[in-house]
C-alpha cells in the first residue's frame, strides 16, 4: 500500500474545506472584562494596597471584597487568583501585581478552568452541605498552582448555618489556601467573619472614567459614539462599569450607524437636558398652562414622569452646585453651566430648598401614584403654586399681627421695649419696676426678680414677693435700696409664703406658647408643614402691624 493512501487503497473524491467557524458573539461586559490590574479602572486605592502586600509577602488569608453591582468585584478576585499563582513566561516568577497573562496558569484562571480556582456562587449553595464539602477539600495541597483558592460570590447568601461551620476553616486555614469573598450587601455578612478577613470596599467609578472607558471600547468596536451619548451612558450607569457596557452595547444595536446622544436618551427613555430646562425656566415663571403644555408633550414622547422629575432635581442640584460656587461638573454642557449660573443669581436659599423638598416629595408621589403622569401634573401644579405661600417669618408676623392681645415674647437679647419710669411716677407694674431696676445697672438682682419671686401685691410703695428658689438674707434690703436708686421712691418690700403669680420668666414662657400654638393652628402654617414634614417652627418674630 502506498504511505501516501488515505485509507485502504481508495481514491477518495476531494473534500471540501469548511470555512472557519465564526467565533460566537460576546458581550462588551464580558469582552472587556479587566485581565490585568491596570485595566481595573476607579480602584486605585485597593490595588496598591494589594500590591504593597505582595510585594512585602504579608498576603492575608482571606479577602472580602464588597461594592454594588458591576464596579469589579468578581474581576478583582480573578485577578488576585492570577497574581498568586502566576509562574511568569518562563515558569520561574513569584506572585505578583502584574501577573503576566501567558503562562499557563494565568490562562486558565482567565478562561475559568484551573482546576485550584474553585468559584462557587452562595445565590445556589447555601447550606451546610456545600461548605462542609469546601471544609473537606481544603486539607489536601493544590494540584499545580501554588495555591488553592476559592472564590465565593454573593458570599452572604449563605445560611447561618453554613457561615458557622466555615468559621474555624476560615479563622486558620491551611498555608496553601486563600479564600476571596464577594457581596453586594456587607451588612448581612456576619460580624465574626467580617473580623477574619482583609476587607476591601470597592468605589463607584466616577462618571469621568467611566466615559473615557466606554470612548475606547467603542474606538476598538469601531463604532461612532457621539461625546454627549457616551456621556449620558455614563450618567446612566450610575457607577458600575458592566451596567454600562450593557447600555453601550444596546445602543450600538439601536443605532443606524453613530450612536448619537438623542438615540440614548430615547431608548432609555430620558428627557433631554434642553427640554428640563425649559421646564424648570416655565416653572419658575409660575406658568401653570406652559408647564402642562410641556408635561404633555413629554408624556407623549414616551419619557417617564420619574425622569422628567429626576432631570428637574439634577438641575436644580446644578443650582445649588453654582450657587455656593463648586466646580463645574464635567458632565455639563457650556450652556448648562451657564444656565445653572443665572439661576442661581436669581433663586435665593430659601427659593432653592423649596424646590427641592417639592420636587422629591412629588418624585415620592409619582413612584406610588396608580397614574403616574396624573401625579406628576399635581406635583408640578403644587410646586408653582407654592410659590405664591408666603415664607415661616411672614406667616408668624400674620399670625401676630392679627392676635394683637397676645403678649409679646421676651428677647433678652434685644433691648428693653417698655419705656423708662419717669423720676415723677411710680412704675405702674411690677416689670416696669424691674426694668428700672436693670437699666440702673443691677443686672444680677434684675435677674433674680425675674427668675426666683413671684408677684404677690405691689403697689402703693408696697412689694410683697414669694421666694420660688433661695435668696440671699439681705435680698429685701438690696430690693428696696436698688428700687430707690433707680425710681425716686421708697419702697417697703417683704417676702411671704402666701400664694403669687408665676415668675415673670414663666409668665413670658407662657406667653411665646400661647403665640407659638396660634401660629402652629394657622391654616396656612399647616399646609407649610404638611409641605415639609421635616421642618421645626425654631423661632417666632412679631412686628407691629
Amino acid at each position: 500500500m502506498d504511505d501516501e493512501s488515505p485509507g485502504l487503497g481508495l481514491d477518495l473524491p476531494e473534500q471540501p474545506q469548511k470555512p472557519a467557524a465564526a467565533s460566537p458573539y460576546r458581550v462588551l461586559a464580558r469582552k472587556y472584562r479587566p485581565q490585568t490590574f491596570a485595566e481595573l479602572i476607579g480602584q486605585d486605592a485597593m490595588v496598591t494596597t494589594l500590591g504593597n502586600a505582595i510585594a512585602r509577602d504579608r498576603i492575608a488569608h482571606a479577602f472580602l471584597l464588597t461594592g454594588v453591582r458591576g464596579v469589579g468585584k468578581t474581576s478583582t478576585a480573578r485577578l488576585v487568583a492570577k497574581a498568586l499563582n502566576c509562574i511568569g513566561p518562563d515558569g520561574q516568577g513569584g506572585p505578583t501585581i502584574d501577573p503576566c497573562g501567558v503562562c499557563e496558569p494565568c490562562r486558565a484562571i482567565a478562561e475559568g478552568r484551573h482546576i485550584d480556582v474553585i468559584e462557587m456562587d452562595a445565590a445556589s449553595h447555601t447550606g451546610v452541605d456545600d461548605v462542609r464539602e469546601i471544609i473537606e477539600a481544603v486539607r489536601y495541597a493544590a494540584v499545580s498552582a501554588r495555591y488553592k483558592i476559592y472564590i465565593i460570590d454573593e458570599v452572604h447568601m449563605l445560611s447561618k448555618n453554613a457561615f458557622n461551620a466555615l468559621l474555624k476553616t476560615l479563622e486558620e486555614p491551611p498555608e496553601h489556601v486563600k479564600f476571596l469573598f464577594a457581596t453586594t450587601e456587607v451588612n448581612k455578612v456576619p460580624v465574626t467573619v467580617l473580623s477574619r478577613c482583609q476587607r476591601f470596599d470597592l468605589r463607584r467609578i466616577p462618571a469621568d472614567k467611566l466615559a473615557a472607558h466606554f470612548a475606547e471600547v467603542a474606538s476598538k468596536e469601531g463604532v461612532a459614539v457621539e461625546d454627549e451619548a457616551v456621556q449620558a451612558i455614563a450618567v446612566a450607569a450610575e457607577g458600575s462599569a458592566r451596567d454600562g457596557l450593557s447600555i453601550l452595547d444596546q445602543a450600538i444595536a439601536h443605532a443606524d450607524g453613530t450612536v448619537t446622544a438623542a438615540q440614548v436618551r430615547d431608548m432609555l427613555g430620558q428627557a433631554d437636558r434642553g427640554r428640563i430646562r425649559r421646564l424648570l425656566t416655565t416653572l419658575l415663571n409660575g406658568n401653570a398652562a406652559g408647564t402642562l403644555a410641556q408635561l404633555d408633550e413629554a408624556h407623549s414622547l414616551g419619557i417617564e414622569p420619574v425622569a422628567l422629575l429626576r432631570g428637574l432635581m439634577a438641575s436644580v442640584h446644578a443650582v445649588t452646585r453654582a450657587k455656593v460656587g463648586a466646580g463645574d461638573d464635567l458632565l455639563q454642557s457650556v450652556e448648562e453651566r451657564e444656565a445653572a449660573t443665572d439661576l442661581a443669581a436669581n433663586l435665593s436659599w430659601g427659593n432653592i430648598h423649596r424646590l427641592w423638598q417639592l420636587l422629591l416629595k412629588g418624585l415620592q408621589d409619582v413612584a406610588v401614584a396608580p397614574d403616574p403622569h396624573e401625579a406628576a401634573t399635581m406635583a408640578l401644579l403644587r410646586l408653582i403654586h407654592a410659590a405664591e405661600m408666603p415664607d415661616p417669618s411672614a406667616l408668624a408676623a400674620m399670625v401676630s399681627g392679627a392676635s394683637p392681645a397676645s403678649p409679646p415674647a421676651a428677647n433678652r437679647d434685644a433691648p428693653p421695649t417698655v419705656a423708662p419710669a419717669a423720676k415723677a411716677d411710680r412704675p405702674d407694674d411690677f416689670a416696669a419696676l424691674v426694668e428700672a431696676i436693670e437699666r440702673h445697672g443691677k443686672q444680677l438682682l434684675g435677674l433674680q426678680l425675674r427668675d426666683h419671686v413671684g408677684l404677690v401685691r405691689y403697689g402703693d410703695g408696697e412689694i410683697v414677693l414669694k421666694p420660688l428658689k433661695p435668696l440671699g438674707p439681705d435680698f429685701s434690703r438690696d430690693l428696696s435700696a436698688a428700687a430707690k436708686a433707680a425710681t425716686g421712691y421708697s419702697y417697703d418690700v417683704r417676702l411671704t409664703d402666701e400664694s403669687g403669680s408665676p415668675s415673670l420668666q414663666q409668665q413670658e414662657v407662657m406667653a411665646e406658647e400661647r403665640v407659638r400654638a396660634e401660629v402652629l393652628d394657622d391654616p396656612n402654617v399647616k399646609a407649610l408643614f404638611e409641605e415639609f414634614p421635616e421642618a421645626a417652627l425654631e423661632s417666632i418674630e412679631q412686628k407691629e402691624a
